[in-house]
Parts: structure tokens; C-alpha cells; sequence
């Protein structure tokens, strides 16, 4: 199964949605909303804003979730 790389992320301040590309790399800690200009930081427990937020998880925790992996930069927040 492919991994996804676009996820639309809500800002739970103003309810705004937009699509983004998500990093294959890194995880990304920060997100400012374009409409209300609210830094988005991950929610405890996740590596991510794109894992709190958007629709789809990071490429990271998809990767994990495919091949029962541990060793991803984010297994050791989930």
C-alpha cells in the first residue's frame, strides 16, 4: 500500500481546512493556521501536528502501521 502524502489539516480553533503536503523525512512539530494565525503543536502523544490534526498520519506512522515497525522517528511518541 502506498503512502499517502497529502492530509488536510482542521485548525481546532476556527475549524479552517487545508491540504498540505507532509514531510517524508521528519516529523513537523509546528503548523500556524492561515486564517487565524494559531501555532498548532502536536497533542500529547502524538509526533505530529499532521497525527493530531489532519486527516491522514504522518508518513512515518503510516510506514510503522504497514510493516508492524517500531523503529520509525516516531514510534517511541505512540
Amino acid at each position: 500500500m502506498p503512502i499517502i502524502l497529502q492530509s488536510v489539516i482542521t485548525c481546532p480553533v476556527c475549524g479552517h481546512k487545508k491540504e498540505e503536503t507532509m514531510p517524508t523525512d521528519a516529523c513537523q512539530f509546528f503548523y500556524e493556521c492561515e486564517n487565524c494565525h494559531t501555532i498548532l503543536k502536536p497533542k500529547q502523544g502524538d509526533c505530529c501536528v499532521f497525527c493530531s490534526y489532519g486527516t491522514v498520519p504522518c508518513p512515518p506512522i503510516q510506514e510503522e502501521n504497514q510493516k508492524g515497525n517500531s523503529n520509525s522517528c516516531c514510534s517511541s511518541k505512540h
